[in-house]
Formats: C-alpha cells, sequence, structure tokens
C-alpha cells in the first residue's frame, strides 16, 4: 500500500479517538518548539482526543516535562507523559538485571537512577551496563567506546534510548541506541526500553480507542506502530531529511527500514475547521 501524502491532521483527526506522538523532532528540534505541531495537538485535545506523548528519552518523565515546561510548552498539554527512561526505571527497581550497575552516559542523566544510586560501581564489578547516551567527553567518538565494551560482552547492557541519533537545532547528535547498536556488534546482549518495542506501548493504549501514532524515526516510531498493529504518520522532516530531498525517496526509505505508515507529511500540522451555515446549507471549510 503507497504512503499517502498529509497536508493537514484536519482530513482524517475525526477517524481516531487517540494520538501517540512523539516529542523530539515531531513537537520540537531540541531547541525550539514547532508551533504548527503544538497548534495541532491544541487542536486535537479542543476535539475531545486523548494525546499520549511518548519519548525515547532516557530520563525521568518529569525531567522532560520541566525541560518541555522550559521551552514555553503550556502545561495543559503535559498531562500524559512517558519516556523510556522512567520505563527502565521502574524495571531497575526491582533489580531486574542484577544490583550493581555501571552508569555509560553524560552526568546530566544521573536523575534517572537517583533512587538507586548507590548501587553505581566501575565497569569491571558491575552486573549490568546501564547506557543512556555517550560520555560528555567521548560524544563522538564511537571507536573509543568499541575499546571500552569489547571485554565485557558477557555482561548485560540496559539501554534507555533505542534512537540511533537525533538532531538537535541543525546538528546530529549520537543516542544511546548507537553505542547499544556497538554493544551488539561485539557480541553482547542488549536489553532495549522504549520505542519500537511492545512493552512500552501497553500503558498508552486503550482497548476501545482507535489510535494513530505521529513520529519522525522510521527505526522507532514508525516500527513501533508496525508492531503493535496501528496506523501511522511518518514525519519526514525530522531526523531522516537530509535523505528526503524528494518525496519519490520516500517509498524507498521505508523499504530500507522494512517499515510501512499509512501517511506522510512534512511536518505536524492541522489547519483550521471552520463550521459555517447559510441558506440552511451547511458548508465546511477547511482553510490552509
Amino acid at each position: 500500500m503507497k504512503t499517502k501524502k498529509l497536508e493537514h491532521l484536519s482530513k482524517i483527526f475525526h477517524e481516531y479517538d487517540a494520538f501517540i506522538v512523539d516529542l523530539w523532532g515531531v513537537m520540537h528540534n531540541g531547541i525550539k518548539l514547532n508551533a504548527s505541531a503544538i497548534n495541532a495537538v491544541k487542536k486535537l485535545e479542543a476535539n475531545g482526543k486523548r494525546v499520549v506523548f511518548l519519548s525515547n528519552a532516557p530520563r525521568p518523565t518529569k525531567k522532560v516535562v520541566e525541560f518541555l515546561k522550559k521551552m514555553k510548552m503550556d502545561e495543559k498539554l503535559l498531562k500524559n507523559v512517558l519516556t523510556s527512561g522512567e520505563a527502565a526505571m521502574n524495571s531497575l527497581k526491582k533489580n531486574t538485571f542484577g544490583e550493581k550497575f555501571f552508569h555509560l552516559g553524560p552526568q546530566r542523566d544521573d536523575s534517572l537512577f537517583y533512587d538507586i544510586k548507590k548501587n553505581k560501581t566501575s565497569l569491571e564489578k558491575c552486573n549490568f551496563i546501564l547506557c543512556t547516551g555517550l560520555f560528555d567527553e567521548q560524544e563522538e567518538n564511537l571507536k573509543y567506546y568499541e575499546e571500552l565494551l569489547k571485554k565485557y560482552t558477557d555482561k548485560k547492557f540496559v539501554c534507555t534510548n533505542p534512537d540511533l541519533v537525533v538532531h538537535r537545532g541543525g546538528e546530529e547528535e549520537y543516542c544511546a541506541g548507537k553505542i547499544a547498536e556497538i554493544f551488539e556488534n561485539l557480541g553482547g546482549e542488549v536489553i532495549y526500553f522504549g520505542k519500537p518495542h511492545k512493552e512500552v506501548y501497553l500503558s498508552c493504549l486503550k482497548a476501545d480507542q482507535k489510535t494513530l501514532v505521529i513520529g519522525d524515526n522510521l527505526k522507532t516510531d514508525i516500527k513501533g506502530a508496525n508492531n503493535m498493529g496501528i496506523d501511522s504518520i511518518f514525519i519526514t522532516e525530522g531526523v531522516h531529511k537530509a535523505k528526503i530531498f524528494d518525496e519519490e525517496l520516500i517509498e524507498n526509505l521505508l523499504k530500507e527500514y522494512n517499515v510501512s505508515s499509512k501517511y506522510f507529511q512534512k511536518e505536524q500540522r492541522i489547519g483550521f475547521l471552520l463550521k459555517m451555515e447559510l441558506l440552511n446549507l451547511k458548508i465546511i471549510i477547511y482553510q490552509f
């Protein structure tokens, strides 16, 4: 089935009860909010639709909410937010992978394991490696991580963000998923938390609601929708934008990632639906 181009959500939103929306790459670019996407979410909620923001951020949900508030996102829109970091932490508190861990990631992610920080130890002594990203001083040198981890592939590796890369403004940055990929290539086992894995969706879905996923990452957002049998909109101006300089290339890109999406859209927009009655005739006008 060929992916359909969608100019505005206003043409299809009435077909769905709930929307699972990605944050980074859809609602913001790491620096500023996407005004069109914010307007779209406001319109969805004004029409009684349930909106859940599902993020692969390797941090507690409250930290992501605080970040969004600093970007001036309306607090009223932040009622339903879930992060992969939150899902991971719920499991780690149960010592699912052992007690002692080594944290591989930036210091800003320390809040994720605040409740179990006493269990943090060295790479040699740990039961498992908790990866939230790259070290601050080694943000680009992937060879460093290959050398660091090659002797420890017998340990479990917990990845709290399956994304490979993200765009902060116009700059591309590696994510925890890239280090997890290196670890797997070395022969190690990785346990992932977040999209596209089914477990993280179970907290978002309701059996009686038809749901639409909106995301920019084919490997996580759209793959996750496929895994759950949910319709999706692929936002092309996100993480894959460098590969989509022509809309004709979208189908090839979907095949490359072995995924499908019902719709594609350049950015999340809804348009305005106006209802007018004139001479007893109901006229519906879409303004774009």
